[in-house]
């Protein structure tokens, strides 16, 4: 299976406006503002923007030239009704790239709009609650069997205009969770953040029928995302490390520098029959340990990589795939929202182990 490679770009404004549409509600229709933040990720070939390594910097570039008309400005004067999907449409045809594949709109930390190329707009809501909870079949001893607690966040996908009919079928799902013991609830006696997704789904499907994807936030760091099918989930790792990119046309970034990176490492597959995971956020972290001791507070552009995140991705994805046969993605940024992504990861190497996820073991 190919390998697919999307850049990744974010840029904020800041903005102001009225909404007349169905359903805005009287506080969307008063005159009000936002700092809004715009993510974009587009299929670039290698040097896009003239050299190896600057793609996302460029694609940073050409994102804040195309949000500069809309910061400061007020927004009904740029588009009659500027909602979160008509803004984020609107962005699509600013940057007018053909190979642009997402972009994702943020009106706030709770809610914005995502446009895909090829699919229908999608409105996304997140809703946060404080639970307690413990997993019942982990070893003996290990901290996530002994009672504990988290602030969990949800966050929704569901089609644009479908904002309030979500809200009102979460609020009574919402006093369920807020403040209990997920365990004390029916069909959450195992409480993994996979089963928690399904769960919720079960109970918002048939109110919300356009919901496309349930994900749970169980940590910063690590999450799972159900959507009526299939399991995801991912586990974010830092590393602090020196790069130099050997083709950058300025002396700067040719010389050696460094980042804080971000790696998301992202896998898929069914739920353990006994575990209720799909593969464990404990195994994910003590699989990777060794890469990532060969990564942080190392110089990373020395035996002969060039530096840059793609030849980074590469790497990290070779030292892993085998030991992570469950993964699906890779996404790695150098500064927050400017990175790259790998996607199509799958190996399939094992059948069991993807049909039954990771053995028993841990989950942080």
């Amino acid at each position: 299976m190919s390998n697919a490679i999307l850049f990744c770009a974010a840029a904020g404004f800041e903005a102001a406006r009225q909404l007349n549409g169905p359903g805005e509600g009287l506080q969307g229709a008063r005159l009000h503002g936002h700092s809004f933040r715009a993510e974009v990720r587009a299929a670039l070939s290698a040097g896009w923007g003239g050299f190896v390594g600057g793609e996302a910097e460029v694609l940073q570039q050409r994102l804040q030239e195309a949000v500069t008309p809309l910061d400061y400005a007020h927004l009904n004067n740029v588009i009659a009704n500027p909602t979160d999907g008509a803004l984020a449409q609107w962005i699509e045809g600013a940057l007018s790239m053909r190979e642009l594949q997402r972009v994702h709109l943020w009106s706030g930390p709770a809610a914005g709009a995502t446009w895909t190329a090829g699919q229908s707009m999608k409105a996304w809501r997140r809703y946060r609650f404080e639970s307690a909870h413990r997993l019942p079949h982990v070893s003996a001893g290990h901290q996530c069997g002994r009672m504990h607690g988290h602030g969990f966040e949800v966050m929704f996908s569901v089609d644009a205009g479908a904002g309030d009919m979500l809200h009102r079928a979460w609020n009574p799902v919402h006093h369920q969770l807020h403040l209990a013991c997920l365990n004390d609830i029916k069909g959450l006696e195992n409480p993994t953040s996979e089963m928690l997704c399904q769960w919720i789904w079960q109970r918002l499907i048939s109110d919300v029928p356009s919901l496309t994807a349930v994900t749970v936030f169980e940590t910063a760091s690590c999450g799972s995302v159900f959507d009526g099918q299939r399991y995801r989930i991912w586990k974010d790792l830092s590393f602090d490390s020196a790069t130099r990119l050997q083709q950058a046309p300025d002396a700067a970034r040719r010389g050696v520098h460094g980042h804080t990176y971000t790696l998301r490492v992202g896998l898929s597959a069914p739920l353990h029959a006994v575990m209720g995971w799909t593969v464990d956020y404990g195994d994910v972290k003590t699989l990777f340990s060794p890469v990532f001791a060969q990564l942080d507070h190392h110089p990373l552009h020395e035996g002969g990589s060039a530096g840059d995140r793609v030849s980074l991705l590469h790497w990290i994805h070779a030292q892993v795939a085998t030991r992570l046969p469950a993964l699906d993605s890779l996404e790695l940024f150098d500064t927050p929202g400017t990175g790259a992504l790998m996607s199509g990861l799958i190996l399939g190497s094992d059948p069991e182990k993807q049909k039954s996820g990771s053995d028993p073991k841990t989950r942080k």
